[in-house]
């Protein structure tokens, strides 16, 4: 890469049904490109066990009508063997995850204990006296008979009071929480107990919305699509931390915990890592800044593109350096790519607590300069991916080819995206890695990584100047790279 001269230092039956119409919008990230894990698999032909993809993930993606004939489908069929209301079946399914095969299994071994673990039955100590009195335990106010309610904890409270509670707990966007209003009674209530004592359609609509998404959050196979205004339910045979997409709004996110996809790095550590970044946001905003210094001039220098490979060059000199740490370029072999790794003090246990907290924030630093750099290279590359395709559609309008002739080109950006995502994500996962062979093992699987990514950069960005066979090689390569890391460490 060269560089730039910079002198500054509705209801039920509803096909789009949506359980997030009330999130707030999340700002798209403007440098993703586009589906850079479709269509380019015949460029990087994997051979033998390099054939394995540790990303592969089955999952369907489902609509509303879908999820809920789902969901009812497992319910009635529960409720008939437990001899229960399909109310009732929906809040032991929700209590155990829709774990079928437990459920079942606990209710052979103790059907009473199933029903009291899912909050539908109170244990035999805690069952209320009915007394003979017609007075609200709420407002105290002398009712009918007729016009006192209670779950199966004989806790009876008038209609205006009920009608009262359940109305301020979905307003709240309370669906499956909704409970016993005696105090210390954890009884949930069922939704054919509640819907009656709804005011409003627009009040049935919001509890309807909300049980389906209390629904889907429990069930260990199902999640809720992030995306803005998007009514999908992704569906798994096996929850894990892996990459999905939604097929209607194109959201990518992470089963898991349905934050952005994050490989290698856990769904645990990369919310540490999120948490830290934003508290330590000030601290870090020095060399968020996107200038460095020559180093061999001391010239105020700006990436243009998204390659570490920096090249300056005058009439006197021409230098060849790193952006990350400066060094010279030509050390920066797959072997010897020294700058992803921290180099820890051995001897900071032994000094003082200043200390100490400066060798802390100086490893947070170098972890985060370095996922930031990475986060711009994505952006930078994105505007690379947009020139290629302008410099396809030229040549195309010119016959110089078919679309078919030079897609290997946009191939590579989408290549070259994919691979440094990754990389971005390896630094938080190696920031709270314990020091010894495993994490040396990752370390030099992330340098050698990191070469080949720098290396294929530089070729995309010269495109022209290249082959499209030693193009195609360099993809097999970064992706071969990309999958043993992934293959070794990616959360299983």
């Amino acid at each position: 890469m060269s560089v730039d001269m910079n002198s500054q230092g509705s209801d039920s039956n509803e096909e789009d049904y949506d359980p997030n119409c009330e999130e707030e919008e999340e700002d798209e990230d403007p440098g993703d490109i586009e589906d850079y894990y479709d269509g380019v698999a015949n460029d990087v032909e994997q051979q033998g066990a390099d054939a394995f993809d540790p990303e592969e993930y089955q999952f369907t993606c489902l609509t509303y009508k879908e999820s809920e004939s789902t969901l009812n489908e497992h319910m009635a069929s529960l409720a008939a063997t437990l001899k229960v209301s399909h109310a009732v079946a929906k809040l032991v399914l929700v209590s155990f995850h829709w774990q079928i095969s437990e459920i079942l299994e606990r209710h052979k071994s103790n059907p009473a204990q199933l029903l009291v673990e899912a909050r539908v039955q109170p244990t035999s100590s805690k069952h209320a006296m009915v007394h003979s009195s017609h007075h609200c335990a709420v407002c105290m106010q002398f009712v009918r008979k007729e016009n006192l309610l209670s779950l199966a904890c004989q806790h009876q409270f008038c209609r205006s009071c009920w009608e009262q509670h359940c109305t301020v707990l979905v307003k709240d966007g309370v669906g499956v929480g909704v409970s016993c209003m005696a105090q210390d009674c954890l009884l949930r209530t069922p939704e054919d107990f509640v819907f009656p004592l709804l005011p409003s359609e627009e009040l049935k609509d919001k509890y309807r919305r909300y049980l389906f998404r209390d629904y889907v959050e429990s069930h260990y196979q199902l999640q809720l699509c992030p995306g803005a205004d998007c009514p999908m339910v992704i569906q798994v045979q096996e929850p894990k931390a892996r990459r999905v997409q939604c097929n209607r709004c194109n959201e990518v996110f992470c089963f898991k915990c349905r934050q952005m996809y994050h490989a290698p790095t856990d769904c645990a550590t990369i919310r540490k890592w999120l948490t830290k970044c934003a508290d330590d946001s000030e601290t870090a905003n020095y060399i968020s800044a996107h200038t460095k210094d020559c180093p061999k001039c001391n010239i105020c220098i700006e990436k243009n593109g998204g390659c570490n490979h920096m090249v300056m060059g005058f009439l006197l000199f021409s230098t060849d350096f790193c952006w990350m740490c400066l060094g010279d370029w030509k050390t920066h072999g797959s072997e010897y790519y020294e700058c992803s790794r921290y180099k820890e003090n051995p001897d900071i246990v032994n000094q003082s607590q200043q200390a100490q907290a400066r060798e802390a924030l100086k490893k947070y630093l170098f972890y985060f300069e370095r996922w930031e750099n990475h986060n711009k290279s994505l952006q930078l590359e994105a505007q690379t991916y947009q020139r290629i395709q302008e410099k396809i559609q030229e040549r195309v309008m010119n016959n110089l080819g078919t679309w078919i002739d030079w897609q290997y080109l946009q191939n590579a950006a989408k290549l070259l995206a994919k691979c440094r995502y990754t990389l971005q994500y390896t630094y938080p996962y190696a920031y709270y890695m314990e020091s010894g062979p495993r994490k040396k093992l990752f370390e030099y699987q992330q340098a050698q990584l990191e070469a080949e990514i720098e290396n294929l950069s530089w070729k995309v960005e010269r495109a022209d100047s290249y082959d499209r066979g030693d193009l195609e090689n360099q993809m097999h390569i970064a992706e071969q790279r990309r999958r043993t890391l992934l293959k070794d460490f990616h959360d299983t």
